[in-house]
């Protein structure tokens, strides 16, 4: 999320529109395209919301170098790779949520990727979450999912899923341990 904020700051001064940190955490899951049409609305801007939203990613592409796993996630996928069907749902484009899967070297320990461009209600809808059920050919109700922000958290219980928030998995300093009383596994920075 940190490298996606500072892609977003680039073009909201390229562009010259308001756009707080805050308000971009709140998002978080969105897909660029519908912020862009949020913040268009709001502010009364008649900016190409597809045309931003494709310079946004332009924009973030070159900072995938720097994406780090979230690690307690990565190792629940290890852990359980061939043993259990396991999908990637993103509001992130097709395009970024793969080349940052192969850069941290994990696209291969899952059945389905399903992004924003699979579904047309975006979090928090419930429909990604319940694209890649059908994918993996699992009930939603036999599902967990992980995640990181409020709007996916929703999705994920409106789902019928097991929701967990890896943000209290990770230390407030961002160090790569778990919360004390959380476990053993490591966590890490995401991105």
């Amino acid at each position: 999320m940190p490298l996606h904020w500072r892609a977003w700051q680039a073009i909201a001064a390229r562009h010259q529109f308001q756009f707080s940190e805050d308000r971009f955490y709140s998002l978080g899951g969105v897909p660029s395209r519908d912020i862009m049409r949020m913040l268009n609305a709001e502010q009364g801007l008649r900016l190409d919301h597809l045309a931003v939203a494709h310079e946004k990613e332009a924009e973030y592409l070159p900072l995938i170098a720097q994406v780090e796993p979230v690690n307690v996630v990565v190792g629940v996928a290890r852990e359980h790779y061939g043993k259990i069907p396991m999908a990637v749902a993103s509001g992130g484009s097709r395009r970024v949520i793969e080349q940052v899967l192969e850069h941290l070297d994990i696209r291969h320990l899952f059945n389905a990727v399903v992004t924003n461009e699979d579904v047309v209600n975006q979090k928090p809808a419930p429909d990604i979450f319940l694209e890649a059920a059908r994918r993996l050919g699992v009930p939603a109700n036999l599902c967990r999912a992980y995640e990181d922000t409020d709007l996916g958290m929703k999705a994920i219980k409106d789902a019928g899923m097991a929701a967990i928030d890896v943000r209290h998995l990770i230390m407030p300093d961002g160090s790569d341990s778990v919360k004390p009383g959380k476990g053993g596994k490591t966590a890490g920075k995401g991105a």
